[in-house]
């Protein structure tokens, strides 16, 4: 390999030949050669469409007669006046004209109107029609929830009035309620208050559990994530000890769906810090041409007279690379010194990098781009993929956010 005229010493210039001292060596990147190394767009073109002239108009009979099929019907107002909810309420409180009795668990029952129930859930309308007596009278029984709910559930399907405190007491028992007999507005509304602070993790199994039979999907995504997130102290309580014995196999679902999470967090935590060493590459890459082509500090460029300049560099590298240059340079057994062994495989990648090794400054860098054309397929691969891996790195980082470079 032709050796280098590269001078760097005490009078400031790269005074010292850059001899190889072995030119034949040529270091493949091992498995962690990224790490061993960190040791020492086409504009859019305009679309032709913009020459195509704009079509005549329709004929204004027709035209006039589309758009009209194609205005937006107005929206019914949403705004229920105060006293007509007012109004409902009182129906349903008085019990006016009834001809239906909601009958609870402790034989309790109070007046509703059959026809405003119906309305209201279609799974009612049904269970009238079949419990209808022979004095016309209908009688309806909701079973295995406090009567209390029932209460507020029928007075929600008259007025959707309720009291926040006894929703807040009895927000499951309302949501099963609403999800048997078809009430999606109940149902978004028993949502709601369960994701202010509902949720805990001594009821999270208990309100996962239900949410997954009401068909709450958003709450039960809500628990499921809490869950994931604080599995031990969640495993602890009373709620999963019963889950545990009466659905074996949602417990087994949650296991996998913990290790799952924490495998897909040492994932991304692995790949976040290989990103990282692969920026630290980039800018390593990036010192190496401002060093051989501008200088910094005490040593380059290479083959002019070093500046002098008591300016800030603005490439973090710089400074441990210097050190790394200088050893390299100074040292008389290159062939098995480790660092530079770290040292050759910077340049050989830099030149994997570079795409202009005729003029590039750095040392060897034409001649390592030749070398790199007579290794094996599966070398060639390896660094292949060590530059695209700090390429891809680089440009995550947005087009503002560093400073333009001519390296990649």
């Amino acid at each position: 390999m032709a050796s280098s005229q590269v001078h760097a010493h005490s009078d400031n210039t790269f005074s010292r030949e850059f001899d190889t001292g072995a030119e034949d060596s040529f270091y493949a990147p091992d498995d962690d050669d990224a790490l061993a190394l960190l040791r020492p767009s086409s504009q859019p073109t305009m679309s032709s469409t913009k020459n195509i002239p704009k079509p005549p108009p329709l004929p204004l009979i027709t035209y006039q007669r589309n758009q009209a099929f194609r205005r937006k019907p107005s929206r019914l107002s949403r705004l229920v006046p105060k006293e007509a909810v007012e109004t409902w309420d009182k129906l349903f409180k008085e019990g006016v004209g009834a001809d239906t009795y909601v009958e609870t668990d402790n034989k309790s029952q109070f007046p509703a109107h059959s026809s405003v129930l119906a309305a209201a859930s279609p799974v009612m309308a049904k269970r009238l029609n079949q419990s209808l007596d022979k004095k016309g009278i209908t009688y309806l029984k909701i079973l295995g929830v406090p009567c209390e709910a029932v209460y507020m559930f029928i007075r929600f399907l008259y007025s959707s009035c309720y009291e926040e405190e006894e929703m807040k007491k009895f927000v499951l028992h309302l949501l099963v309620l609403s999800h048997y007999y078809s009430v999606p507005s109940l149902k978004r509304v028993c949502v709601e208050v369960l994701e202010q602070g509902f949720i805990n993790k001594e009821n999270v199994i208990d309100v996962l559990q239900l949410a997954r039979n009401c068909d709450a999907t958003r709450i039960f995504f809500v628990c499921f994530s809490m869950v994931i997130k604080d599995f031990k102290s969640v495993s602890s309580t009373e709620g999963w000890k019963v889950m545990k014995r009466s659905n074996p196999l949602l417990e087994q679902e949650i296991i996998e769906a913990v290790i799952e999470s924490g495998t897909r967090k040492e994932e991304r935590k692995r790949k976040a810090e290989d990103r990282k060493m692969y920026l630290q590459l980039y800018e390593v890459m990036e010192a190496l041409v401002h060093i051989c082509s501008e200088g910094c500090a005490t040593i380059g460029p290479r083959d002019k007279a070093l500046k002098g300049s008591q300016a800030v560099c603005n490439f973090p590298a710089c400074k441990g690379l210097e050190g790394a240059l200088r050893h390299f340079l100074g040292c008389k057994s290159r062939a098995s010194c480790l660092h530079c062994k770290r040292m050759w495989k910077l340049l050989q990648l830099h030149s994997c990098i570079c795409d202009d090794s005729g003029s590039c400054k750095v040392p060897l860098c034409g001649n390592l781009k030749e070398k790199m054309k007579k290794l094996r397929k599966k070398q060639q691969s390896k660094w292949r993929l060590l530059v695209e891996n700090i390429i891809t790195a680089k440009n995550s980082l947005g087009p503002f956010s560093s400073r333009p470079s001519g390296l990649i």
